[in-house]
This record gives C-alpha cells, sequence and structure tokens, in this order.
C-alpha cells in the first residue's frame, strides 16, 4: 500500500471531532482535514493553547471551519460534559478520532482518583464516547481510537486499576502507559464486535504513528519538574533523531478516518522498520489486544468505574 495524504477524498460537508488538537498528532491530523474540506470540531484542556492552535490551523488554510470544546480526559465529568455540549450543538459527527492522552507519567490519579494512564487514555475516551454514542450512531460515524507500538509491552491489563483501590502492585510509568494503550486497541476492536452484533453502520477502527516525534515525549516524563523534567527534555532531543515527524506519524490516524475501504476492526500504523515509520497499512497485533475475554471485561470495569452503561 503505497497511500498519502493526496488520497484522502473531499470531506466537504463531513463534520470530524478530533481529541487533542494543541500540538502533534491531533494538530497535523486536523491540519490535513482542514485541507480537504472537513468542519471540525476540536478539543483541549488548555484555551489558551486551544485558541492558538485553531489560529495556526486558520493561517493554513482560510476559511476552514473550527470550533473548539473545553475537554479534559482526566475528568470524568469534564468527559461528560464535553460530550453532551458536541451532541446538543451538532445534528452529526461523521469522524471522531480519539487522540489525546499522557505518556510515562509519574504516579498520579485522576479527578476522579484512578491511575492517570487508565484514566485519561481510556477511561476518559470510553466516557467522552460513550455519552456521544447516540450521535455517532445516527451519523453512521467513523471512530478511531489510537494505540501505540507500546501496547505489545503489555501482557494483559490489571483491571484493578480501574477500582478506587488501584493496583496493589509496584508503579511503573512505562507499563502503566503500556497497559493504557492496550486498552485503546481493545477497546476498538470491542466496539467493532458490538456495532457488527447490532447490525449498525458505525465502524470503529484504531491505529498508532509508529515512532513520531510528538509532545508527549517531553510532556508526561516533565510532571514533577526536577529530574523528570530533564529526563522529559532529554528523552525529547533523542527523538528527534530516530523519529519520524508528526506530520508522518499522523497518516496512520488519517487513513483510518477517511479510507472507505476499511470495515472495522483494522488495525492501521506505519509500514516500516518493524511498525515505527514509514507510509500506513493494516498491521499486526498482541494477543493480548484479540482476546474477547479480556475485552469484554475491560468494557464491564470500565462501565463501572465511568459510572455508566454503555450500550451499543
Amino acid at each position: 500500500m503505497s497511500w498519502s495524504t493526496g488520497d484522502i477524498p473531499d470531506l466537504t460537508g463531513k463534520r470530524a471531532v478530533v481529541t487533542g488538537v494543541t500540538g502533534g498528532l491531533g494538530y497535523a491530523t486536523t491540519l490535513e482535514l482542514a485541507r480537504h474540506g472537513a468542519e471540525l470540531v476540536v478539543t483541549a484542556r488548555d484555551e489558551q493553547r486551544a485558541g492558538d492552535a485553531v489560529t495556526r490551523l486558520r493561517d493554513e488554510v482560510p476559511g476552514a471551519t473550527i470550533d473548539v470544546v473545553a475537554l479534559d480526559l482526566a475528568s470524568l465529568t469534564s468527559a461528560k460534559r464535553a460530550a453532551d455540549e458536541v451532541a446538543a450543538g451538532y445534528d452529526r459527527v461523521d469522524i471522531l478520532i480519539n487522540n489525546a492522552g499522557i505518556m510515562a507519567a509519574p504516579r498520579s490519579t485522576t479527578e476522579d482518583g484512578y491511575e492517570l494512564h487508565i484514566g485519561t487514555n481510556h477511561l476518559g475516551h470510553f466516557a467522552w464516547t460513550a455519552t456521544l454514542w447516540p450521535l455517532l450512531k445516527s451519523s453512521a460515524a467513523r471512530i478511531v481510537s489510537v494505540s501505540s507500538l507500546m501496547h505489545a509491552r503489555a501482557t494483559g491489563i490489571d483491571l484493578r486499576a480501574l477500582t478506587p483501590e488501584g493496583s496493589p502492585g509496584r508503579y511503573w510509568r512505562w507499563r502503566a502507559y503500556s497497559e493504557s494503550k492496550l486498552a485503546n486497541l481493545s477497546f476498538a476492536l470491542e466496539l467493532d464486535r458490538r456495532i457488527k452484533a447490532a447490525g449498525l453502520d458505525a465502524v470503529s477502527v484504531a491505529a498508532h504513528p509508529g515512532y513520531a516525534l510528538t509532545n508527549l515525549q517531553k510532556t508526561g516524563l516533565s510532571i514533577g519538574g526536577g529530574v523528570n523534567a530533564l529526563a522529559g527534555s532529554a528523552f525529547q532531543q533523542v527523538s528527534r533523531i530516530v523519529s519520524q515527524s508528526a506530520e508522518m506519524g499522523a497518516w496512520p490516524l488519517l487513513l483510518a478516518a477517511t479510507d472507505p475501504s476499511l470495515t472495522g476492526g483494522e488495525y492501521i500504523g506505519p509500514g516500516s522498520l518493524a511498525q515505527t515509520r514509514g507510509r500506513p497499512r493494516r498491521v499486526g497485533m498482541t494477543r493480548w489486544a484479540k482476546d474477547e475475554e479480556l475485552a469484554d471485561n475491560l468494557w464491564a470495569a470500565t462501565e463501572q468505574a465511568a459510572d455508566l452503561r454503555f450500550d451499543v
């Protein structure tokens, strides 16, 4: 497959919602969608940074239609409120890209008391998507969940992280991140299974950017300052040398969001150097990602943690 952004169809009249737009993959993805005519609704935690990103987008694509919704995925209240705002303000959503996230942060918890990675990357997006579901279903939307190469480092998901007590084991930031990205992929596949079982026209796919240079390399490690901040800066400098650009990292997300041949359940990533870089294509995943029992248990545990039912 020799896909490029030139293969993105005309998106005039389509509405795309993208979480996490202030930099990196989210910005690059949103820019290409705007260039191809999509009307955009973007989310961010920081109002000032969101405004700056939208200004840059409009400078590059004059006349682009871009609305901003405040969303903090580390807060279930915020996730549900933001979804309610989108559902009340728009008649349809054609594309939803769940991109925002945190990586390799020190031990911390969300506003609701859950481990930060699983709580932000998975639980927040689950609550946001579940609350949006009536609109997504009626729109026959394409839902893209952004996972990571690091999902392959996880040998399961400790579902105790989705309880108020949390996991009693020793905290390791990379394991927490890997399990959260496995959860993103597991969710995408389980959502696809449930959509197909219900005979619906919505589509759930997953994508990952390979090893792409984004703000994640610095932001997560820098939480807490001091040595962590130095480690984050050093990691990002190394990443500048060995990674591909955020623009190239966005290509799998864009293919997943716009290729009409995808019918659900696919996983899209870079096609070269062990999925670290290159043009996007369908890629493999671990047996844990395909584990339907794990996915079903994850879904149930997440519903309980989010205090909502996601009835597809």
